[in-house]
């Protein structure tokens, strides 16, 4: 082991950057995210990925592009089937955190 290391050439960040993914922040409803890591854990993946895929999927059905008011119609429509299966995976999860205390 050396007695001194030169970082003088050092990036800062992850080691091995992923190819084709940008990192981004971004407000969400806390309903749809509710929703999006509720599906998420029921499937076993993880929500951001899930998220990705609802997008891509729809960016490959239509032509228009992607505006806020867009995604956030989008969103809205789609909410009412989430929060139908929330509701009874909430249940479900309550019930289980009841009967293990």
């Amino acid at each position: 082991m050396r007695t001194e290391y030169d970082f003088s050439k050092g990036k800062r960040g992850a080691v091995i950057p992923q190819k084709g993914k940008t990192r981004i922040s971004i407000f969400i409803d806390d309903a749809v995210l509710d929703q999006f890591r509720a599906r998420a854990e029921k499937a076993g993946t993880g929500y951001q990925t899930m998220m990705n895929d609802a997008l891509r999927k729809y960016l490959s059905e239509t032509d228009q592009p992607v505006t806020e008011k867009l995604l956030r119609q989008v969103l809205r429509q789609e909410m009412p089937e989430y929060l139908r299966g929330l509701t009874a995976a909430s249940a479900r999860t309550r019930a289980k955190s009841s009967a293990r205390r």
